[in-house]
């Protein structure tokens, strides 16, 4: 991902949560996401998320229609030794055509090119297509859950953990 792919990533973000929250999360805040103001976040998110996040685009006919972010697992304000996917989402009008597990196939190659043995991501309890797309994927639920409030409405979240091959670092 370059800083010139912050605007489409996050249009895709924004559409992402639109399409797959909905239901999920209230309307109200769902229609009240703005692609610009994600799109200001994301470039200081990107400014400063240094050589240990991993932020990867996926294109189609030289068009951005994904995008995924990993790096070191978040346990509070820690970093540990594993590796968390911190975000996947695809163009909703690219959604079924092999993007997102493409995404996912290179999030898990590279961290464990660097070393990483396990990648957790956190997914809305209630989210079931995203939940069998992961299990497809071979991550499953460890029984971690999180509490998750999206303006007063539960939206609890489960951790799915999934063991990286080992994969030997070139050069």
């Amino acid at each position: 991902m370059r800083l010139g792919d912050v605007d489409r990533v996050s249009e895709i973000r924004v559409r992402g949560w639109q399409t797959a929250y909905r239901g999920l999360l209230p309307d109200s805040h769902l229609d009240a996401l703005s692609v610009a103001e994600d799109a200001e976040q994301r470039r200081a998110f990107f400014a400063r998320g240094g050589p240990a996040v991993v932020n990867l685009v996926a294109e189609r006919g030289g068009a951005v229609v994904g995008w995924a972010a990993h790096g070191p697992y978040r346990d509070g304000e820690v970093r540990t030794a594993d590796a968390e996917l911190y975000a996947i989402y695809v163009d909703p009008g690219h959604l079924g055509r092999g993007v997102g597990h493409a995404l996912l196939q290179e999030s898990v190659r590279r961290a464990g090119t660097l070393g990483h043995s396990r990648m957790y991501l956190w997914v809305l309890k209630g989210n079931v297509a995203a939940r069998r797309f992961y299990e497809r994927a071979g991550f499953g639920a460890d029984g971690a859950e999180e509490a998750f409030e999206v303006d007063g409405v539960a939206a609890p979240e489960v951790r799915y953990r999934g063991d990286l091959p080992s994969v030997p670092r070139s050069g």
